[in-house]
């Protein structure tokens, strides 16, 4: 009889920016002989397909209670019994596999679910958190969970600095700290992901050594069991180890793939600038007038995401006026968009799977952060890795459209237009480093899986 394979449950958070990271690590512990499910809610697995290629993975649907309440509802009013009701489920579905001897022997699980570290102690088996953040934004969530990073009167707009960190000032803080009375759940929520993470067996991290080198170093000087696992995006845009790896496997929203691409095969090489604001973030009637204005008035081409609920916010014949050199869809094939040789700069939130798509691809970035972790990434992204520019924000907290003209300028057609396409190339053959045969993210990957395999 066969030996069956090392039976691993993965539960990422039950969002688009969530479960891809952590599907595209799956993918990785599966080509290395081990059993994957992907656990998700009920409500969300029908948007999950897998290849063909992905034979040794699973998904797994387990009720969270509210199977057709929206998910930012639950868990802002809902939190407790969304714990209780995921925590007896996956006992429930551990207890199925037990039964059908095929027992997991871990679980890796999102940290901003700690809870799931108490499931896998019940179970007896080991417990993994996956940060899908950047180190910088766990380490700085980390400091004010600790009570080191206090904000108040005494920080006002001066700048301040934290181990193994650049210089700050309060706006580049992940904006959920500065505005912690606005959304105390979902602070809360990011903050406990340091209730109990020195419990687990392994901390894994969506970054590469190099990109976060010394915040990454500091952070391994106090938690030695942490791993850099990515860039956690298909492996055709990386390493190519992985044949047939393309895509993530969920969309919340249908891409325009072919329209998308058609149009870009039609424009000439790095002149396109690609404006997308993720699955979540919303923009103001106001600020939506002025990046609308300010693609139209520039000199470049553009390709825009507008999701189908933002599209009421466009100015009036905004598409048909600007249909000679523009292109506006409700959603695209993000990694194909980014690797076509037509676009030549992304206007981006600075979400963190963004941020390493583009760093991965060699796109350089305008940077325009709504909200969460996407004000430190900016940071990063400017001052840090010197891969793209920050819009400017007036006294009435609105990007004008003068401000959207300059930067995308400055990156189209400035100065410093060959440097930062330099360093975002040289991001990408690191990060493509990072993920090859034998490189950091490699390696990590390989120990983890040794490790598993020996318990």
């Amino acid at each position: 009889m066969a030996r069956k394979k090392p039976h691993i449950l993965v539960f990422p958070f039950p969002a688009q920016g969530h479960i891809n990271p952590v599907l595209q690590f799956s993918k990785r512990l599966a080509s290395r002989g081990l059993r994957i499910t992907i656990i998700t809610i009920t409500s969300v697995a029908k948007s999950m397909h897998l290849q063909p290629c992905d034979a040794s993975i699973e998904i797994e649907p387990i009720s969270d209670g509210f199977d057709e309440a929206d998910l930012t509802y639950v868990v802002q009013a809902h939190l407790g019994r969304f714990v209780d009701n995921v925590s007896q489920n996956l006992v429930n579905l551990a207890g199925k596999f037990v039964s059908a001897g095929d027992p997991p022997i871990a679980l890796v699980y999102d940290a901003i679910m700690p809870f799931c570290l108490d499931v896998a102690r019940k179970l007896g088996i080991k417990g993994a958190a996956f940060f899908t953040q950047a180190c910088a934004v766990s380490a700085l969530y980390y400091h004010y969970n600790e009570g080191n990073l206090k904000i108040g009167d005494h920080l006002g707009t001066t700048s301040f600095s934290m181990p193994a960190m650049p210089v700050m000032e309060i706006g580049d803080l992940p904006s959920l700290i500065p505005d912690r009375d606005l959304y105390p759940v979902f602070l809360s929520q990011l903050v406990n992901q340091f209730s109990n993470f020195q419990k687990a067996d392994w901390l894994l991290v969506n970054t590469f050594d190099k990109l976060e080198e010394e915040v990454l170093n500091w952070m391994a000087s106090q938690w030695p069991m942490i791993k850099t696992v990515g860039p956690t995006i298909p492996s055709v845009y990386l390493d190519k180890q992985l044949e047939d790896d393309k895509y993530y496997g969920l969309n919340l929203f249908h891409p325009s793939a072919e329209a998308c691409m058609k149009w870009l095969d039609t424009k000439e090489k790095s002149s396109v600038v690609y404006a997308s604001f993720g699955s979540i973030a919303t923009v103001g009637g106001s600020q939506m007038e002025e990046l609308a204005m300010g693609l139209k008035n520039s000199n470049e081409n553009f390709l825009w995401v507008v999701r189908a609920s933002e599209v009421s916010k466009l100015p009036s014949n905004f598409v048909t006026e600007t249909s000679e050199k523009g292109l506006v869809v409700n959603w695209c094939p993000q990694l194909q968009v980014l690797s076509h040789q037509a676009v030549g700069c992304f206007l981006t939130h600075c979400g963190w799977n963004s941020t390493l798509e583009a760093m991965s691809l060699g796109v350089p970035m305008v940077a325009m952060p709504q909200w969460t972790d996407q004000t430190t990434n900016a940071k990063y992204i400017v001052d840090v890795w010197d891969a793209g520019v920050r819009v400017k924000v007036n006294d009435k907290g609105i990007i004008t459209r003068e401000e959207v003209v300059l930067r995308i300028e400055e990156v189209m057609e400035g100065e410093r237009r060959d440097e930062l396409r330099r360093n975002a190339g040289r991001w990408k053959e690191l990060a493509k480093e990072a993920m090859d045969k034998g490189g950091s993210s490699d390696k990590n990957i390989e120990e983890f899986v040794s490790e598993l395999v020996c318990t």
